[in-house]
């Protein structure tokens, strides 16, 4: 099953409604960056709600979600444009934990507490719109709920899930997110409470075969789907880019690494691309500063 996500709307119960299915791009991810199932598990679901959040978005503007807990993980970084493209990585990619009692990985444990989860909007405006919460549980699910509640006054329900092989490959991520219109009834709250809890692991049943539409419809009989989207993790990452970069830093330091290296190497974080520059083209870009 190819990766895709899905909006919709549950008229009966006064909600819209999210849900997708991540686990090719993240397989992608977890290649790009050697991650272990931990590290995998913490990108996924954040990937996975962080492109949940993006489809909120009345303009596909380009949003970047930062996590940092203060754990072994270090800083999460997604950006994605809303156009279902995204990339994103951790600081440290070989953390793996899991819980004694349940056997389960622990993501909270990679990231940690200690921290926020922030938002930022390029809504083409001068500033860009940034939110920012203090972490809940580092668990990722609940942290977004918590974002939604306080930055953007929605009460919501996040769920997010990746479930890991032996091997370390990826047999299934995704999520779906449920939020509140301001009509619902604590008839509508007490219902999808209920759901909720009655409702397997995502990841179970993605690894089940179960489409983000055949999830909605475990958690609602009337689910209006009202747009699909196909999701990939792709970098847009080039050289013309990262020479832009090297602007930056001056001619000082360019001179530098002329006398030193006689040129550089660079690579890209989200995608682990490196490119090479060789004297000459470091001269070049110091001629056009």
């Amino acid at each position: 099953m190819k990766d895709y996500l899905v909006r919709g709307l549950v008229n009966s119960k006064n909600c819209r409604v999210f849900a997708c299915s991540t686990t090719k791009l993240l397989e992608v991810a977890r290649k790009d960056h050697s991650l272990w199932p931990t590290a995998s598990a913490a990108l996924g679901r954040m990937m996975s709600a962080t492109l949940m959040m993006a489809k909120m978005n009345k303009n596909n503007e380009k949003m970047t979600v930062v996590i940092n807990g203060g754990g072994p993980i270090g800083t999460m970084i997604c950006v994605t444009n809303g156009d279902g493209n995204i990339k994103g990585f951790v600081a440290n990619p070989e953390v793996h934990y899991t819980y004694n009692d349940t056997g389960k990985l622990a993501v909270g444990v990679a990231v940690g507490h200690e921290g926020t989860l922030q938002v930022i909007k390029d809504m083409g405006l001068k500033e860009p719109f940034t939110g920012s919460v203090p972490l809940q549980t580092g668990e990722i699910g609940d942290d977004f709920s918590y974002y939604f509640a306080v930055s953007e006054q929605t009460p919501s329900v996040v769920s997010v899930g990746v479930l890991v092989n032996d091997t370390n490959e990826i047999l299934a991520s995704g999520g779906f997110i449920i939020q509140l219109l301001p009509e619902a009834t604590e008839e509508d709250i007490t219902y999808i409470e209920n759901a909720v809890k009655n409702c397997p692991p995502v990841s179970q049943l993605i690894n089940d075969g179960k489409t983000p539409e055949e999830i909605l419809e475990l958690l609602f009989n009337d689910v209006e789907i009202t747009e699909k989207q196909d999701l990939y993790f792709k970098c847009d990452c080039s050289k013309d880019k990262l020479s832009k970069a090297l602007i930056t830093i001056g001619k000082d330091e360019l001179n530098s690494m002329i006398e030193k290296d006689h040129g550089c190497q660079l690579h890209c974080q989200f995608c682990n691309t490196e490119y090479n520059f060789s004297e000459e083209e470091l001269k070049g870009i110091i001629n056009d500063i």
